[in-house]
């Protein structure tokens, strides 16, 4: 069997801790990856993994081991490169980032990047939760945030900038907002992975915190966009996601002199050392086109 691809999977396998998610993420059978972990075995005369029904984990041969495949893969990856024809960029690239930027922006985004370098492979998670880079094997994260990891290296992309919105039915059929302290008594849609609903907002000088009533909460901004749309209530959402609505009329802005702070946009990854170079052709990509903020 080929020997990088066993490497691979043991080293997949090591991380991951389970024979499943790296099937699922290598895209072969577990029965395949269970022959790779096989012929890593026979190859280094020593068992690498202890297995349960329950867990995977590294023996202590595998531990001693799982340094020196990774140096090995990564000088596998570097003769690539050296014998690639034309300096013409391949491999594959995992990306994480939020359901709502990636249904919104990423895949214009990564339309110009994928027609200049045909022979990358870019592979994107979709999770609105953290994800471990190390862990998961994610090469780069896109990430709304005020202040990143500070665990991860983080260049800035472009502000994120939020407002808040409702449908011109429920403004039309809910009493009058002209300060924040209305939104008190209106149907507001909230974000469910905070305990506590409480709307920051500013106005040159001036802050408000507002403790909001949420009879609807999401942990997907798009569903909560959908739903300001059906008429129940008032959203604080990103501007990348709701600009089309607002030019289509089927949102319109509430309190528009009253601003959430802005936070920023980055891209995200564990280490410089020995970054392949189309994982850091992707990130200037990235720079350079949501410098431009096209919604």
């Amino acid at each position: 069997m080929d020997r990088i691809t066993a490497a691979k999977v043991f080293v997949d396998v090591a991380y991951s801790g389970s024979f499943t998610a790296t099937a699922d993420r290598l895209d072969m059978s577990r029965p395949m990856v269970t022959r790779y972990i096989e012929a890593m075995e026979n190859w280094l005369q020593t068992r690498l993994l202890n297995r349960t029904t329950r867990k995977v984990s590294l023996t202590s041969a595998g531990e001693t081991c799982l340094a020196d495949v990774e140096r090995l893969l990564e000088k596998a990856d570097e003769l690539t490169l050296l014998t690639t024809a034309n300096d013409e960029l391949t491999g594959t690239i995992r990306l994480a980032t939020s359901m709502s930027f990636g249904y919104a922006q990423l895949v214009p985004a990564l339309k110009g990047f994928m027609s200049a370098h045909p022979s990358v492979v870019i592979d994107v998670d979709l999770e609105d939760s953290t994800t471990d880079l190390t862990r998961e094997r994610i090469d780069l994260a896109l990430r709304i945030a005020s202040d990143p990891d500070p665990s991860l290296i983080g260049k800035p992309i472009a502000p994120c900038e939020s407002i808040l919105v409702a449908s011109p039915g429920y403004i039309n059929s809910a009493s009058r907002i002209e300060h924040p302290r209305d939104l008190e008594t209106h149907e507001c849609l909230g974000y469910k992975n905070f305990e506590r609903h409480v709307w920051h907002l500013h106005k040159d000088a001036d802050i408000e915190s507002i403790d909001i009533s949420c009879h609807l909460t999401a942990n997907d901004a798009t569903l909560l966009t959908q739903a300001a749309i059906a008429d129940l209530g008032i959203a604080m959402q990103p501007k990348y996601l709701v600009a089309k609505h607002l030019q289509s009329g089927e949102l319109v802005e509430v309190l528009p002199s009253w601003k959430p702070k802005d936070m920023q946009i980055y891209v995200l990854y564990s280490s410089r050392k020995n970054m392949p170079p189309a994982v850091r052709a992707l990130i200037d990509h990235l720079s350079d086109y949501f410098s431009a903020q096209h919604w």
